[in-house]
């Protein structure tokens, strides 16, 4: 197998990395992915720092047995809990996508206020406001934890739907006064709840997607690296979960635009075990 035609293994908490993939199949139609969703352990945004390094090292360890070319961390999460220590342990390149949202947000802020909304632990690491700052940007950053937008998400609750409205207007309704330039949306979970974010917000508030700038950060390291897939390939998409494959069949597809058919459930003695049924 050469370097090139090796896949791109991807993982997540949940389902919420699908967002990442998404943007991933849309800029790199010619490339394989292999994801993990650690649906069985489901959120990562609550546990403790120690916590989520454990469980960041054991999806590493899992998508490392596929050969991987590259590894994205599709968890603003485990970006900011666990990605220096993955980077010094894991053989392989591997991207979060804190950087490249702070990075975007950074360039569109034009030294105005940055509003970064995520989940408890991410808002607790500082890592945002932290790769804001190592790029030279000193505009204000200003955090808010939501916690339940993850859990809504995964319920299957959309932009539409009243409590996630709801949750919205208590969540964001005390940023408005300090009038944000741009919004990251540090959660992969969060894309799909854009409306009901923009509605509170308004039209002023640029809504910053870390998963679109991350899939652009993935390509441009593959080309630095040669490692592109070949233009005429068709790149194929094969998903693993922690638990309840029927619900990233069915909860999934909003997340990647498309239908989902190649799904494992991995147990906890495979996971752990180092053994898989695809491998």
């Amino acid at each position: 197998m050469t370097h090139e035609s090796r896949c791109i293994a991807v993982f997540d908490s949940g389902l919420g990395g699908l967002t990442v993939v998404h943007a991933l199949r849309r800029r790199l139609p010619a490339e394989d992915l292999v994801y993990f969703g650690d649906t069985a352990r489901v959120p990562y945004g609550t546990k403790s720092p120690e916590t989520v390094l454990r469980f960041a090292r054991e999806d590493c360890d899992f998508l490392l047995r596929f050969n991987p070319k590259l590894l994205v961390v599709a968890c603003n999460t485990a970006s900011a809990a666990a990605l220096p220590e993955l980077e010094s342990s894991v053989p392989v390149p591997i991207v979060g996508v804190v950087k490249p949202g702070a990075a975007a947000a950074a360039r569109r802020a034009g030294g105005r206020r940055i509003a970064v909304i995520a989940t408890e632990a991410t808002v607790n690491s500082n890592a945002y406001k932290r790769a804001i700052r190592e790029l030279g940007c000193d505009a204000p950053v200003v955090q808010r934890a939501c916690p339940l937008f993850v859990p809504c998400v995964e319920e299957g609750r959309d932009a539409s739907d009243a409590i996630v409205q709801a949750l919205a207007r208590e969540y964001l309704q005390p940023l408005i006064p300090l009038a944000p330039a741009v919004m990251i949306l540090g959660c992969t979970h969060y894309p799909l709840l854009r409306d009901a974010i923009a509605a509170v917000m308004g039209p002023k508030v640029a809504l910053v997607d870390s998963g679109e700038e991350t899939a652009r950060g993935v390509e441009e390291l593959l080309r630095q690296q040669a490692l592109l897939a070949r233009a005429e390939t068709v790149g194929s998409l094969t998903c693993y979960v922690s638990d309840n494959p029927q619900r990233l069949r069915e909860v999934g597809q909003r997340f990647l635009c498309e239908p989902i058919r190649d799904v494992t459930c991995v147990s906890p003695e495979e996971f752990h075990a180092g053994e898989s049924a695809h491998v």
